[in-house]
C-alpha cells in the first residue's frame, strides 16, 4: 500500500515480494521512523494532558491532535480511535506508579527490608495529574470494554506487587525452624493493595494522615497475623 503523503513511517517490502533470483521473501512489518515515534509520543502526551483535565477540554482525537500540533489524519495513522489513545496512556503511566513498586519488591532483601521500601513508596503523595488521569481512566472503563480490560490488567499487576511481598514472608516463615501454619500471600497482598488505594483516596481529599505510619502499621499488622488466616491454595 502506498504511503500517505506526509506520513512519518518507513514501509518495508510488500508481502510476497520477489528478491533476486525470483525467491519470495517474507513480508516485514512497517518500521516506524524516529519522527514517527516522536509524533506518537506527542500524541500520547497530549492525550495525558486532556485526560488529566487541566484545561477542561473534551477528550476527542481531534482535540488531542490540535494540542499535539499534528493533523487529525496523522493522529488516526498512529491510533485507530479514541480508545486506542486511552489504552496507550494506560501503558504510558505504568513507570510512574507500578514499575517502582515492582522493583522495590523484587530487589533482594528480607521481608522487613522490602516492606520498608514499599512503605516509603506508598507514603509518597500521588501527583495531582496522575490522580486525575486515574479517575478519568476509571470513568472511561465504565463505558468502554477495551479500556476496562486495559485498566483491570494494570491494577492486577499493581496488586501482584503486594502478593509477591507476602510471598517473601511465606518463604521466610517456611524456612524458620519450628514455624507452623502457612501464609496466605494472596489474601494479605490483596488486603494491602485495597488499603493502599483507600489511603490514596483519603489523601486526595486533603485529609491529614500520617501515611508512612499508617502503611507501616498495615504491613506489619498483616504480617503479624499472617498465620491466623486459612491458606488459599
Amino acid at each position: 500500500m502506498a504511503k500517505e503523503a506526509g506520513a512519518d513511517v518507513e514501509e518495508s517490502a510488500p508481502q510476497g515480494a520477489e528478491g533476486a533470483g525470483g525467491e519470495v521473501r517474507a513480508a516485514r512489518k512497517p518500521r516506524v521512523s524516529a519522527k514517527g515515534e516522536q509524533t506518537r509520543a506527542r500524541l500520547i502526551a497530549a492525550a495525558r494532558s486532556l485526560l488529566a483535565g487541566a484545561d477542561d477540554v473534551p477528550f476527542t482525537t481531534r482535540n488531542v491532535s490540535a494540542l499535539a500540533g499534528v493533523t487529525h489524519g496523522m493522529c488516526h495513522y498512529h491510533f485507530k480511535d479514541r480508545t486506542d489513545l486511552i489504552v496507550a496512556v494506560v501503558a504510558d503511566i505504568r513507570p510512574e506508579w507500578i514499575t517502582p513498586m515492582e522493583e522495590a519488591v523484587a530487589e533482594p532483601g528480607t521481608f522487613a527490608e522490602r516492606a520498608e521500601r514499599v512503605v516509603g513508596l506508598l507514603a509518597q503523595p500521588e501527583a495531582a495529574d496522575l490522580a486525575r488521569m486515574h479517575s478519568a481512566l476509571h470513568w472511561f472503563s465504565l463505558t468502554d470494554d477495551r479500556v476496562r480490560v486495559a485498566v483491570e490488567a494494570e491494577y492486577a499487576r499493581w496488586r501482584a506487587c503486594f502478593v509477591d511481598l507476602f510471598r517473601v514472608l511465606a518463604r521466610e516463615r517456611a524456612a524458620t525452624a519450628g514455624e507452623t501454619g502457612g501464609v496466605d500471600a494472596v489474601t494479605l497482598g490483596e488486603a494491602l493493595a485495597a488499603a493502599a488505594d483507600g489511603l490514596a483516596a483519603i489523601r486526595s481529599l486533603g485529609s491529614e494522615v500520617d501515611a508512612q505510619a499508617v502503611v507501616r502499621a498495615l504491613v506489619h499488622g498483616l504480617a503479624a497475623g499472617a498465620d491466623q488466616l486459612p491458606v488459599v491454595s
